[in-house]
């Protein structure tokens, strides 16, 4: 996977990314960013969810082939496929038969987290496929249903979901501790004849939906963060997998949590997989600017700058926590409206604040605000 071009797609009239080892996809909302990624998801799964879609009974059929977007984006989306529409996958040119033709199924490669992954887990507990209705998109039903199936059988129906001893490294543990759950222990105890997710926290046990914003944004991620960390299972192939998109992944969370996010996103990259990450956060692209000059540069120890970036010892515990990092490539890209209201993509892994393009200058718009800020205190303030 090293490419995807598309013309003319709903409302994304060009867009051209190249895939680094991780890939950060930036822009303001309704740009494209959902679409683009789960478009790349069905290119690369396919055979896969075709059969998963038949296996539920959803009815593929040919004589209607477009009905097929609305099985998978959602509800009234079969229109986003133009007569005019062009994708290249990899250099090659990927039409509507390519989509829709059967061949034997294959295993799943892309493990997608979404943007709603809350509604994954809304009543504390993750739903199956079958429980969301038609205008729900495929990406979250197929996250939602391999979390059940991983949290009952792979996991082994566990009473407690966090910490667990053989999921995260201990640095990785102590980080999500430390940042957003707070000494809390995520158990799962029945309610009302279903198991359900608990917090047990100074002597009070407390359910799910009066848990923070954050944690509740965050527990689903965890758990995704799960099925591709650690032993592999029956249920879970881990081995299978080898990209990874995550949608959102600052999500209801401070900056310090967020770091912590980011640094069991770059153990998946050292553990082999390829991820995309569509991301508003400014403490992302922070890490992208200074990893990427870092890397340039003739510093002596560059590992050492990610130890001190985040707050991390290095010891015997995490001293390959960022072994060969600097040998992975980043890439960055920013999706905008152009003057027709069209969606297009610019390259702007450089983050060069001295660009004269000012979608570089300002992050794709992420430091726009703070830029312009900055010189208004200048000007006004002696």
């Amino acid at each position: 996977m090293n490419s995807l071009k598309i013309n003319n797609f709903g409302p994304i009239e060009e867009v051209n990314v190249e895939f680094g080892d991780l890939t950060l996809i930036v822009g303001p909302q309704a740009s494209g960013k959902s679409l683009f990624l789960e478009l790349l998801k069905y290119i690369v799964d396919k055979e896969y969810i075709l059969s998963n879609l038949r296996k539920y009974n959803f009815i593929i059929d040919k004589k209607k082939p477009q009905k097929v977007l609305d099985l998978f984006f959602g509800d009234g989306m079969q229109n986003i496929l133009k007569p005019n529409t062009q994708i290249q996958f990899d250099g090659k040119i990927v039409s509507l038969e390519d989509l829709l033709k059967r061949h034997t199924p294959k295993k799943e490669l892309m493990f997608y987290i979404p943007a709603q992954r809350i509604l994954s887990i809304s009543d504390g507990r993750p739903k199956n496929f079958m429980e969301f209705d038609m205008a729900t998109p495929y990406v979250l039903k197929s996250f939602s249903e391999t979390l059940r199936i991983f949290v009952q059988g792979g996991m082994g129906d566990p009473e407690t979901l966090f910490p667990v001893g053989n999921r995260l490294k201990t640095a990785l543990k102590k980080s999500f501790d430390d940042n957003i759950f707070h000494g809390g222990k995520i158990v799962m105890e029945e309610i009302s004849g279903q198991k359900k997710m608990k917090m047990k926290i100074d002597d009070m046990s407390i359910p799910f939906m009066t848990w923070s914003a954050g944690q509740k944004e965050f527990m689903p991620l965890l758990l995704g963060f799960y099925c591709l960390s650690g032993p592999s299972s029956q249920v879970i192939k881990t081995d299978n997998y080898k990209y990874v998109v995550i949608e959102e992944p600052e999500m209801g969370l401070h900056p310090q949590a967020i770091k912590a996010v980011l640094l069991e996103i770059l153990e998946l990259i050292q553990n082999g997989y390829k991820v995309i990450v569509s991301t508003h956060s400014t403490t992302i692209l922070d890490f992208a600017w200074a990893f990427n000059i870092i890397k340039n540069s003739s510093t002596a120890n560059k590992e050492n700058a990610l130890y001190e970036m985040f707050d991390l010892p290095k010891d015997s515990a995490t001293s390959q926590l960022f072994s060969g990092l600097f040998d992975k490539k980043l890439s960055t890209y920013s999706f905008s409206r152009s003057t027709s209201g069209k969606v297009i993509s610019c390259d702007i892994s450089s983050l060069d604040a001295g660009s004269e393009d000012s979608t570089v200058a300002e992050w794709g718009g992420l430091s726009q605000f703070s830029s312009k800020v900055a010189d208004i205190v200048y000007k006004y303030v002696d």
